[in-house]
């Protein structure tokens, strides 16, 4: 390939890359608007969806998993709580420290908010495109499962 050919290769990798971006972005705004969770901040669904992925966690394995001061989760977290969707309890390895986990009464709604979600995404998939389309967008996704791998 000559060098004319490489960059404008490059390019449209670019737009490809950009518009990917864009795409995902709206896809995950419009899934949240789906979510049903209620009025919470950014930072506080990041820790529930973290406590619903990765089981519970102390204050300080959140907030290095988040990438914010301990003081700032401590805060986070306390909304949670009061909110009844989190709850701690005395870590039996070392008992200064509280272990966090979701609540069954945020497991519901958790699980209520996937259904509605997949819901949503099941009928806009039936609604939007041809059944040629979902056949392709189901090989899109294993290419989108190899990027996200990487």
């Amino acid at each position: 390939m000559n060098e004319q050919a490489a960059d404008i290769q490059s390019a449209g990798i670019h737009a490809t890359a950009v518009e990917l971006r864009v795409l995902i972005g709206q896809l995950k705004r419009r899934l949240r608007e789906e979510a049903r969770l209620g009025d919470f901040t950014w930072s506080q669904l990041s820790v529930l969806s973290r406590l619903d992925r990765d089981g519970p966690a102390t204050v300080s394995a959140l907030a290095r998993a988040e990438g914010v001061r301990s003081q700032s989760m401590g805060a986070t977290v306390a909304v949670l709580e009061d909110a009844g969707l989190v709850s701690g309890a005395p870590d039996p390895a070392d008992g200064r420290q509280t272990i966090l986990s979701l609540t069954e009464a945020c497991r519901e709604r958790v699980k209520a908010s996937h259904a509605a979600r997949e819901d949503w995404l099941v009928r806009a998939i039936q609604t939007k495109l041809e059944p040629a389309e979902q056949e392709q967008l189901a090989v899109a996704l294993e290419l989108l499962k190899r990027l996200a791998q990487s």
